[in-house]
């Protein structure tokens, strides 16, 4: 079983719809006994990260994130779930996060004409071999929606995708994984990155 952590911040309903067509059994939760229990955990979000960070902090649920990632159960982040894994962001003002991977969240500076928020379908540009990525070929094309990206993490930074600036993609650092982008809105690609979540929580990969 995959949970699905329920912390308030974004809506959960086609993440959990993508994992069960692709035949995972999905939890949304908010009771650390189930997050205990399954066999990987999902950090989903969307929103700001300060407030996405109180919510998560008035949940009660960090501690018990924080043991799980530090057992070594696989643990994945999306969109700003995947912000929130990094040291901090400067997001409207300098915000901690979780700090399993090195690195920062800053604003997307981008060439003259380019828009922000960096919303729309871009190819991945795989840098090195990663688990989350084993199903998926370079130049494969995934759905983002954001206005900030990390920096600072080369050394943990599987696949970027081009907007102006090299967005980091996809990130890994031991147990722990995230995507900038939307699997659950990636069509096929997406789904085989969330498939490929699934087997190594289940220790397949």
């Amino acid at each position: 079983m995959i949970a699905l952590v329920d912390y308030g911040v974004g809506n959960l309903f086609s993440l959990v719809s993508s994992l069960r067509f692709i035949g995972v059994r999905a939890e949304v939760t908010a009771d650390e006994r189930v997050l205990r229990k399954a066999d990987g955990i999902i950090l989903p979000g969307v929103g700001a990260f300060a407030d996405a960070r109180e919510k998560l902090r008035t949940s009660g649920l960090e501690p018990v994130v924080r043991e799980e990632v530090a057992k070594g159960k696989p643990f994945l982040g999306i969109c700003l779930g995947m912000q929130m894994l990094f040291e901090r962001s400067c997001e409207y003002g300098v915000h901690e996060g979780l700090g399993f991977i090195p690195g920062e969240v800053v604003p997307l500076r981008l060439p003259e004409g380019m828009k922000v928020p960096h919303m729309g379908w871009n190819s991945l540009q795989i840098l090195r071999e990663c688990p989350l990525l084993a199903h998926v070929s370079n130049g494969e094309y995934v759905y983002y929606v954001h206005s900030y990206y990390a920096t600072g993490c080369a050394e943990h930074t599987a696949a970027v995708s081009e907007y102006g600036v090299p967005v980091t993609g996809v990130v890994a650092r031991g147990n722990v994984y995230g995507t900038q982008f939307h699997p659950e809105k990636s069509g096929d690609t997406g789904l085989m990155i969330l498939r490929a979540f699934k087997e190594i929580s289940e220790g397949a990969l």
